[in-house]
């Protein structure tokens, strides 16, 4: 995707071969600043600090956080400790778990001295295919975008989102947004309303700018706002991302999320969630009770980074002084509250019977 005249993906590695470039989303969309990370250390500091989100990215960024391991020791133990450093980071996105396991299927089985160059290729095939994949989610997801427009023609689609699940999520174009991007370049009309996603204000700061470097008409809204908007006929489908689903088609998303399909379903406004393959946990079958949800750190709720009128960026205190905060990340969004999962394969019914309709090899490993 373009930031200025730049395209860029969200990873990718340094000129020097070996180090790799991220950037920092903790800075955004005040400063665009390029981080380098060096070592796996790096790498579990930039996926728990959040310097990189999103469930695909976090897994993108782990598999190059062992490459940077096995640069210092390319040893069986070097890398058993890389994966498990870089898998205690964040608990909640199955795609960290997913591409670690990915990395040391490929790379176990070698001799020690050939590890730092397959890794390499793994870590990019991972970043590749995840462009792709989130491509054609964009792709099946655009027909959705297009019934709703044959429906209302020449009027504007709009589309509400929650959190960012836009190509800073991935290494590029995203998932939930990755439809509304195709719609938008195919000249389609469409609209989106940014939740402002508390704590940590992930839409409003992340989803709008990533829109609005596109081009993408859109409005910022509290997120308690999506209800009203539903109730008065102001959102003809809402799509989100996830961080897990599980194989009955539970989904796990930035907390909030829950609220907004309660929202839908009342309102019979369409909810559908956006995911890759490497999403989905096919281990859990019943993500209500069985997805773990992080929680973070209080400060998060208490206290807010923004630009001064001065135009000095700087982190305040928002909150009662000496007033505990609790911090849950996420929540899960049961799936019969969920229209239809967009996947790369295809749109399918939130249900094990409709994943196991698109990816019929997993129901063996059951």
């Amino acid at each position: 995707m373009k930031v200025g005249q730049a395209d860029f993906r969200t990873i990718w590695l340094n000129d020097d071969g070996w180090s790799v470039d991220i950037i920092d989303q903790t800075k955004l969309p005040h400063e665009f600043v390029i981080a380098n990370l060096k070592s796996v250390e790096d790498a579990a500091v930039a996926i728990k600090d959040m310097l990189v989100r999103g469930a695909p990215l976090i897994g993108a960024t782990a598999a190059y956080g062992v490459c940077l391991a096995l640069r210092a020791n390319s040893s069986d133990e070097a890398l058993e400790k890389a994966c498990n450093m870089l898998a205690a980071t964040r608990p909640t996105a199955i795609n960290l778990n997913w591409a670690l396991a990915q990395m040391k299927a490929g790379l176990i089985d070698l001799a020690p001295e050939a590890r730092v160059d397959i890794g390499y290729e793994l870590a990019a095939k991972i970043s590749n295919d995840d462009v792709e994949t989130c491509r054609r989610i964009g792709k099946n997801g655009l027909v959705l975008i297009q019934d709703a427009a044959s429906r209302k023609p020449g009027e504007t689609i709009n589309i509400l989102t929650h959190c960012n699940a836009g190509w800073l999520a991935t290494v590029d174009w995203g998932t939930a947004l990755s439809p509304i991007y195709h719609a938008h370049n195919a000249g389609l009309k469409v609209h989106v309303w940014v939740d402002e996603t508390r704590p940590r204000n992930q839409g409003a700061a992340l989803t709008a700018w990533e829109l609005g470097s596109h081009g993408v008409p859109h409005t910022i809204i509290a997120d308690n706002v999506g209800g009203h908007l539903m109730q008065n006929g102001m959102v003809d489908l809402c799509i989100v991302g996830t961080d897990r689903t599980a194989s009955n088609g539970d989904v796990a998303n930035k907390i909030g999320t829950y609220l907004k399909a309660l929202a839908a379903l009342d309102n019979d406004v369409p909810f559908y969630v956006a995911l890759p393959h490497s999403t989905i946990d096919w281990s859990i079958k019943d993500g209500v009770k069985d997805i773990p949800i992080e929680q973070r750190d209080g400060d998060e709720v208490t206290r807010m980074t923004g630009r001064l009128a001065s135009g000095e960026i700087a982190t305040i205190d928002i909150s009662a002084p000496g007033s505990p905060a609790g911090n849950y990340a996420f929540d899960v969004t049961p799936a019969r509250m969920v229209t239809g999962l967009i996947t790369e394969r295809g749109i399918c019914e939130a249900s094990s019977s409709g994943l196991a309709g698109l990816y019929p090899e997993k129901q063996s490993k059951d």
